[in-house]
């Protein structure tokens, strides 16, 4: 099972929207350097489908781009909410551990208010970084067994 990086967004901020950059730098046990919610915890990283971004849109989400969500890696190709607890991903030259499905929502985020409702707490994972490396758009996400 594989698929690909579409984008790497990244905020200096938590609770606002993630911005594009053309490359990620991931660090071991810490997350995307720079990025506000990165740290040694078991949420370093957060990564949303672009097939979850394309339910919002069909449900009247307008303008939706890349980092919207809050996500770290926007990825197509790969259910990654299928994806077990404790699978193992090679994206970039990073290794990755899924440590959480979903989430609880933020209160009344900007695309909840839009639509009523948020694909995120629902299809987004989390992971840990095992091997720090870089990510950029067109890398690919291979489930490491």
């Amino acid at each position: 099972m594989s698929g690909k990086v579409i984008a790497i967004n990244i905020s200096e901020k938590k609770g606002v929207m993630k911005k594009p950059i053309p490359t990620g730098n991931f660090i071991e046990n810490f997350g995307l350097e720079g990025d506000a919610h990165a740290g040694k915890w078991h949420r370093q990283v957060s990564l949303l489908g672009q097939e979850s971004i394309d339910k919002m849109i069909a449900m009247g989400a307008a303008g939706l781009c890349a980092g919207n969500f809050a996500e770290n890696i926007t990825t197509e190709g790969i259910c990654v909410y299928e994806l077990p607890v404790g699978t193992k991903l090679r994206i970039g030259e990073t290794l990755q551990e899924v440590t959480q499905i979903g989430k609880e929502c933020h209160a009344g985020c900007e695309i909840a208010q839009q639509v009523g409702d948020c694909v995120m707490p629902r299809e987004g994972i989390f992971t840990i970084i095992l091997e720090g490396g870089t990510i950029k758009a067109g890398d690919t996400i291979e489930v490491v067994e």
